[in-house]
């Protein structure tokens, strides 16, 4: 007769159980606890000084924090799903240590310190170095598109805003002149100073719009007075260039300065900072942000930022700058694709000392130049040194160093939309991702060394 192992849902425990049991010894949540004990929560736990003792108990920090770090590592970001998780999920209940914060509790504890949990990027990055994953060297720059929690649908051009500003007006109006009226028959009726001088609903949910659509039109009037400055200051410098364009140059020059002049001219209602920004990899449009990362050959993330710009070509110097701040020095060179390129940015006496490989063409170097291509004199020295064959190798690294990168987060850890609003949240939200890449980085090299038959389906 066979024998089996007793199986019953109802067998107490002999001795009392220990959270430790829960997971295997090698696990990622055992690595992110362990990290987040060394991680310095001081400038969270500073928030929550009190002139008294009084009211309940909240929840630890560090429980919560763990709780993010691992939840962006997996792919788990909304406060609902990681609510769900401490109860469904082993390796979220051993962080949480059997405890089970609701989902308002961890959505308001990452508003009130977003800007605190961004900040532990630099942190991660310390411990990376530590472990010798950090070393001045070559660093590839790149950017993706992803998606701002908006849809596309709620972008108005400024016609369209005035439209809506006098119908609300004209309808807050009418609404106001019945709640008078109202008022006043209720004061004849129950008499003067009695309860009910609440706003209806409809009224205070028509003045709150009334307020977002003004201050998206004065967004958008600001947004458009930049664009114009810019676009006056590259025409300017292509009046300056040596040769002037050609006709097919000049053709596709018009083209997308009027696509330019179309995305512009529309702001999003729902996320104002947010942009409608032609997605390359895939085709068509998205509106969202601009993700920016700068990695090292071996993938770990040393400058995160994100820009409302569609375009990359303003982004070279401030990122080359991050990248400067991550490393504690200057990295030996710089590659980047033909989007960062533009003769001031190459020029940047910031940069002198960098070697640089950002190809002012399209395609691969030595290929035949595209009809945009710029036609400098800094333009023809990169050339020249893109031609050189030494040059070409380490070029042909970027491509398979950084994409992997962005596959990483937006295909095995599902990161294709931000969870929170506004240029600000959003670039707090992308150093978590960051962070929690290079967390993996850092378990995959100083966990799986000691025990690789211990595979991490998460990881």
């Amino acid at each position: 007769m066979s024998r089996f192992r007793a199986c019953s849902l109802n067998q107490p425990f002999l001795l009392p159980p220990t959270i430790q049991d829960w997971i295997p010894e090698n696990h990622l949540a055992r690595f992110i606890a362990e990290t987040a004990d060394h991680i310095d929560l001081t400038n969270i736990l500073n928030k929550y000084q009190r002139k008294d003792s009084r009211g309940a108990e909240g929840y630890h920090p560090l429980m919560l924090v763990r709780l993010l770090l691992y939840g962006y590592a997996v792919g788990i970001v909304s406060s609902r799903d990681l609510e769900k998780a401490t109860y469904d999920q082993v390796a979220f209940r051993y962080l949480a240590a059997d405890q089970h914060p609701d989902h308002d509790t961890i959505a308001n504890f990452r508003r009130n310190h977003l800007e605190q949990l961004g900040e532990l990027f630099t942190q991660g990055l310390e411990l990376c170095r530590e472990a010798g994953l950090v070393k001045a060297g070559r660093v590839c720059l790149d950017g993706t598109k992803i998606a701002a929690n908006a849809s596309r649908r709620k972008n108005m051009d400024h016609e369209k805003l005035q439209q809506q500003e006098a119908e609300l007006k004209a309808k807050v109006a009418e609404l106001l002149s019945e709640a008078e009226a109202r008022d006043q028959a209720e004061d004849q009726k129950y008499g003067k100073g009695k309860r009910g001088d609440e706003l209806p609903k409809e009224l205070a949910d028509r003045q709150q719009r009334l307020k977002r659509i003004q201050e998206a039109m004065e967004r958008l009037q600001e947004r458009n007075k930049q664009k114009a400055e810019q676009a006056e200051k590259e025409r300017a410098g292509q009046k300056a260039s040596e040769e002037p364009l050609s006709e097919a140059q000049r053709k596709l020059w018009y083209r997308a300065r009027k696509a330019a002049e179309q995305q512009q001219g529309e702001i999003n209602l729902t996320d104002a900072e947010s942009q409608l920004m032609k997605n390359g990899n895939v085709g068509g449009y998205v509106q969202g942000y601009n993700a920016q990362a700068a990695v090292l050959e071996n993938q770990i993330i040393v400058a995160a930022e994100v820009t409302d710009e569609a375009a990359d070509k303003q982004q070279l110097v401030p990122m080359t700058a991050k990248v400067i701040q991550g490393l504690g020095s200057a990295p030996t060179a710089v590659l980047s694709d033909s989007g960062y390129f533009s003769e001031e940015a190459v020029s940047d006496e910031s940069l002198k000392g960098i070697h640089l490989l950002v190809p002012p063409d399209r395609g691969k170097p030595g290929e035949k130049l595209k009809a945009t291509a710029p036609r400098g004199e800094v333009a023809m020295k990169m050339r020249k040194r893109l031609a050189k064959k030494a040059a070409a190798k380490v070029y042909r690294l970027r491509k398979q160093t950084i994409e992997p990168v962005f596959g990483q987060i937006k295909e095995a850890r599902g990161f294709r939309r931000f969870l929170l609003r506004g240029l600000k949240a959003v670039s707090a939200e992308w150093r978590l991702i960051a962070l929690t890449h290079n967390l993996l980085k850092l378990f995959r090299n100083k966990w799986q060394k000691s025990a690789p038959a211990l595979a991490v389906a998460a990881v």
